[in-house]
């Protein structure tokens, strides 16, 4: 079944059969039904498509401004990709009157067909789920839990000092990733299983002192989505097998504790998501793993919410994340779109509290000069652009060093951490004094 779990769903095969019956599915229900004249269904055609372009558009504002599910919009591409998978159930239903169940079973495949073909696009847009292993998280179910043999033992140091380090004894080819439940002893947070990525020199005779780069993921979303979209194991295997084995450990916590919440990552009304990134997750990291305890040799980085959040530890935290990655982040953490709905949220009566933990109003007050920061934004992603050049700038202006891109032919997806996380990782790397 390896080979079946292996096939990609972003490209390749599969990805153009559904494109191939999407559009079989597709032209089944633009044909006229025999009891209807051809001028008459493509009068319906029409009117079908309008109909469920304004359906989509309806629900978005409403997702948007009213039940605030989201505090962005949602990408231009993924909107246009649902309108054919509403319009393909509203041509149904117009063929329904009169028609034999031979054509009721056919047509009802023809939608299912066309909404595969929207379903398939939409995830190929945001890049998650990359293989049918990612869609049915097989590959996340065999990830073992971490071993007491690889954690920190009683009185270990950190390890042996970087600078001319070589290893003794065999190590693996790749790291290996392992979950583990990081508990919220001061925070309180109900948060779901942390992932960890531990580099081939993790296994060295001569373990060095392995920097630490902890991530998080988009919301809505969770670690499992830095293994998925981000194909974590990947990249830091690239980046360790041309650094002699070396890579950070990285450990991807989970700030908001399930698919849908939204902590912001402050400590708020909602949650105590701060404390547990800031102090429950570095001392997990510090008691339990073999890694470099100098915070020089930390960074942060995060997707979409968790570029946000990247961004927010960097500034409120520089002594314990001096060095952040910020793959599409946003301007400033939010719940709904509207601003006021988020301070509500999360600071009734109190917009002096949020604004204080912002990012651009901390960078106003305070100095980062030991502090770096990497930007990305999709070039597609006009929102995202224009918080990239807004941060980047404030950022400069505090301090900070300052690398900034805009990612070509990528809108707000995981592309935009995918194309650029080498570099980033370089980045970082010189940060940390490791030579290639």
């Amino acid at each position: 079944m390896d080979w079946l779990y292996d096939l990609r769903i972003t490209d390749g095969p599969v990805f153009w059969l559904s494109f191939a019956l999407g559009v079989a599915g597709a032209v089944y229900l633009l044909a006229p039904p025999p009891h209807i004249r051809a001028r008459r269904w493509l009068v319906r055609a029409l009117a079908a498509a309008a109909m469920a372009y304004a359906l989509v558009a309806t629900v978005h504002w409403a997702l948007i401004n009213v039940f605030s599910v989201f505090p962005e919009n949602i990408p231009d591409p993924v909107l246009l990709w649902v309108v054919p998978g509403v319009a393909a159930l509203i041509l149904f239903l117009l063929r329904l009157p009169r028609s034999s169940w031979n054509r009721r079973a056919a047509g009802l495949v023809a939608v299912l067909l066309v909404a595969a073909l929207s379903s398939v696009q939409i995830n190929a847009y945001f890049g998650l789920n990359r293989t049918v292993s990612d869609l049915l998280g097989t590959a996340l179910a065999r990830i073992p839990a971490l071993e007491a043999d690889l954690t920190r033992q009683p009185g270990e140091a950190d390890g042996v000092p970087l600078p001319g380090w070589a290893p003794q004894g065999d190590m693996p080819d790749g790291g290996v990733l392992r979950k583990a439940a990081i508990p919220a002893v001061l925070s309180g947070m109900d948060a779901r299983e942390a992932y960890i990525y531990l580099p081939p020199a993790y296994f060295a005779e001569n373990r060095p002192a392995l920097p630490v780069l902890v991530l998080v993921a988009g919301q809505p979303g969770g670690p499992a989505d830095w293994l998925t979209g981000g194909t974590l194991q990947a990249h830091m295997d690239s980046f360790a097998a041309s650094h002699g084995g070396i890579a950070p450990v990285v450990v991807v916590p989970d700030p908001n504790g399930s698919q849908s919440a939204n902590t912001m990552c402050m400590d708020s009304r909602i949650a105590k998501a701060d404390t547990y990134l800031s102090r429950d997750v570095p001392q997990w990291i510090t008691s339990t793993l073999a890694v470099d305890t100098n915070h020089k040799q930390w960074a942060i980085g995060g997707f979409s919410f968790g570029g946000t959040c990247a961004l927010q530890m960097g500034t409120r935290h520089p002594g314990l994340f001096p060095s952040v990655l910020s793959f599409s982040g946003e301007a400033e953490p939010a719940i709904a779109k509207e601003r006021q709905k988020t301070i509500d949220a999360a600071f009734p009566g109190d917009p002096d509290a949020f604004e204080r933990q912002t990012p651009l109003a901390i960078m106003k007050e305070r100095r980062f000069e030991s502090s770096a920061v990497y930007l990305t934004a999709g070039q597609d992603d006009p929102e995202f652009v224009a918080y990239l050049h807004t941060l980047a700038a404030a950022a400069r202006e505090a301090g900070f060093t300052v690398r900034a891109h805009e990612v070509e032919h990528t809108g707000h997806s995981w592309d935009t951490s995918s194309k650029r996380i080498a570099d980033a990782l370089q980045f970082l790397a010189d940060r940390w004094g490791l030579q290639q």
